[in-house]
This record gives structure tokens, C-alpha cells and sequence, in this order.
């Protein structure tokens, strides 16, 4: 027994070794490959035209972050504060920024950090702005259906970016590459 106990320890404390490593690259892989464009396309649609759309946004921004808001405004953008304007704008360059950050791995956790935010702030104007709250859009959890787009989906998605704010973006990244460079050398 104490032989398989060895065997068992040797073994997983090998993979846990790489999975120190492995772990982090492996989060933000999953993350270029499932969620990056996901968000990208999502700001896309946020700019208005031309170079002076990142600086106006076009009303479907509007009409994504303050459903109800803007409704009530008639549709007519012209009737937000100055405030809100920036909500929109900040929401925008955060769906570029934060997933570009992660991807390349630079300021990861306080990127992952946002991005859990940003899901956060999604999924409940998603709920109260948008009234997601049919069982199949909203879902819940500890049912038998894993497929609900709000609970069930945003759950993977935080969990993946809480694993990148506890390990970071792990050896392949510029945090890492950052890392080294400002580690004294030894004489």
C-alpha cells in the first residue's frame, strides 16, 4: 500500500508541477478561443460609423446597456446625460480592452478581475433591462439542463476568469515576461 500511496504522490505531484504552468495558458486558450470574439463582436455593434464612432456610440449601445432607459427616451439618444454616454463608452472599450489584455496576458488578474465585473453587470441588465428571466434564458442552478445562456453559461465564464485572477496568466505572458525583466540580476 505504502508503494501505490508513493507511486499515487509522485505522479500527481508531477502534474501538479505542469499544472502550475499549464493551468493559467491553458484558461486564457479557452478564453481566446470561446469568449474573445464573443465580446469583440458585442462592441462592435456598440461604435458608431467612421473613426468618430469611438467616440459616438451607436444606439444600439444605448439600447444594449439602458434597454429601459432609452425607451422611455423615446429612442432618442439626444435625451442621455453626459454620464451616460460615458457608462456607454466604458462598457464599449472595456469589451476590447479587458479580453485583449487577458488573451496576450498582460495585467491578467485585474483584467479578469473586470471582465467578472463586466459579467456581472451583463447578466443583470441581461435579467432587469432586458426581462431574460424565461427558465430556458435564465436556467438554474442544480437543475438537469446545462444550458441556460444567463446561470448555467456565465458561471463557466466567471469561473474560467476567477481562475486567471487566483493563478494569473501563468508563465507564457507578458505579466511573465514583465516578470523577468525587473527581477534583479544575480552577480
Amino acid at each position: 500500500m505504502h508503494a501505490l500511496v508513493s507511486i499515487h504522490n509522485a505522479v500527481f505531484g508531477q502534474v501538479e508541477r505542469v499544472g502550475s504552468w499549464l493551468l493559467p495558458l491553458a484558461a486564457r486558450f479557452v478564453f481566446a478561443s470561446t469568449l474573445l470574439f464573443y465580446f469583440w463582436n458585442s462592441g462592435l455593434t456598440k461604435l458608431g460609423s467612421g473613426f468618430r464612432g469611438l467616440f459616438s456610440p451607436s444606439i444600439g449601445a444605448y439600447s444594449q446597456i439602458f434597454p429601459k432607459q432609452l425607451e422611455a427616451a423615446g429612442y432618442d439618444v439626444s435625451q442621455f446625460s453626459f454620464f451616460h454616454k460615458l457608462v456607454v463608452l466604458a462598457g464599449t472599450y472595456a469589451e476590447f480592452i479587458l479580453p485583449l489584455l487577458i488573451v496576450i496576458g498582460l495585467a491578467a488578474r485585474l483584467a479578469s478581475l473586470g471582465m467578472i465585473g463586466f459579467v456581472a453587470v451583463q447578466s443583470l441588465t441581461d435579467v432587469y433591462g432586458h426581462g431574460a428571466t424565461d427558465d430556458k434564458t435564465l436556467g438554474a442552478l442544480f437543475d438537469r439542463f446545462p444550458d441556460a445562456v444567463i446561470l448555467d453559461q456565465r458561471l463557466f465564464w466567471v469561473f474560467l476568469l476567477a481562475v486567471l485572477v487566483i493563478k494569473g496568466a501563468g508563465a507564457l505572458s507578458v505579466d511573465a515576461l514583465l516578470r523577468r525583466r525587473m527581477e534583479p540580476v544575480a552577480a
